[in-house]
């Protein structure tokens, strides 16, 4: 069950002048938390913003016994919520809702696990990369951004034994182009290999690009996707995805049906950011 706590800010650690990472001291939501799942958080006590939102939880926090103490988010500064994470001042505190959501189901070592992450969709998979490592499963990142300045936490991967793949589309770091160019060839490669997992999380038409390319080579892929929610319990409908399943079209909450869904199930034409 979700818990609601005020959570303390124990450290801002600023990536760029767009990116952070929020560490917050919320042992009791750390330890029950799996790869894949989010909280709500509420940038402000005042009214602007109104509502929480959704954030991917980066990493677990842990002591040096290994006991969880707490979780991290990634946040880039887009508008009033994300610009006052990126200010967050240690000590302040955060009401924290969660965990949520249903989590991804790792692999296990009989199989593979490739991650593909366009910008801040990186943000679950950090904790996803941790269970198969744990798994000892094969694991590669696909990971892509618009810039050099857009990819963080590659040393992190590589430190778990993760293969990573990187692609920038002003080619200043890694291949120059997108995400899906090195993941293609690398499907293509594989294509007698049944037993890859894709776990895919990014803007929207990435994901989509991902599930064309699951599709076509016959591999599953699971997605995490990033909807607008205004309350994470499944009471306001405001973040629904449009699902095809048992040959007809309907509506379900990210929030509670997801945040991650088997890419094949989405009716990405209909799916609105």
């Amino acid at each position: 069950m979700p818990i609601d706590v005020d959570a303390a800010v124990i450290a801002n650690t600023r990536l760029s002048d767009e990116y952070n990472v929020v560490a917050l001291d919320a042992p009791a939501i750390a330890r029950d938390a799996l790869p894949g799942q989010f909280v709500m958080l509420k940038a402000s006590p005042g009214t602007d913003p109104l509502l929480r939102r959704p954030f991917s939880i980066f990493e677990i926090l842990r002591d040096a016994a290994g006991r969880p103490t707490g979780v991290s988010i990634l946040n880039k500064r887009v508008g009033v919520g994300t610009r006052l994470f990126f200010d967050a001042v240690p000590g302040a505190t955060v009401p924290c809702l969660g965990p949520l959501g249903r989590p991804f189901e790792p692999v296990d070592r009989s199989g593979e696990g490739w991650m593909v992450a366009g910008g801040v969709g990186l943000a679950p998979f950090a904790t996803l990369a941790e269970a198969l490592a744990t798994r000892r499963t094969p694991a590669t990142l696909f990971y892509g951004g618009r810039r050099s300045a857009d990819l963080f936490y590659v040393e992190f991967f590589e430190r778990l034994g993760v293969g990573v793949v990187l692609t920038t589309e002003d080619g200043s770091r890694g291949e120059h182009g997108r995400v899906t160019a090195p993941l293609e060839r690398a499907l293509k490669a594989a294509a007698a290999d049944r037993s890859i997992t894709l776990y895919v999380c990014g803007p929207t038409p990435m994901m989509a690009a991902v599930a064309s390319l699951a599709r076509r080579y016959d591999r599953r892929a699971v997605v995490s996707l990033e909807q607008v929610m205004g309350c994470g319990l499944g009471g306001c409908y405001s973040c629904v995805v449009p699902v095809q399943t048992d040959g007809s079209a309907h509506f379900v909450r990210s929030c509670i049906d997801g945040p991650v869904f088997d890419s094949s199930l989405i009716v990405w034409e209909d799916l609105r950011h």
